[in-house]
């Protein structure tokens, strides 16, 4: 019964499509976090479903010249 747990936990995590990872994340502007996001930030998809989260800001930011 133990290895039905083992496997039904396997491909669990393995069966997730949303995870896009990091580098995904990086290039759209996101930063990978473990939890949670931070205040001022949004969950915008996972970095690796389901404990690292691609986190965005709500604001854009801005730059002065």
């Amino acid at each position: 019964m133990e290895i039905l747990w083992f496997i039904c936990i396997i491909l669990s995590l393995i069966s997730h499509g949303d995870a896009h990872g990091p580098d995904s994340c990086n290039q759209e502007g996101g930063l990978c976090r473990v939890g949670s996001c931070v205040s001022g930030e949004y969950l915008a998809s996972y970095c690796f479903e389901p404990i690292i989260l691609c986190c965005k800001s709500l604001s854009p930011t801005t730059t002065k010249s």
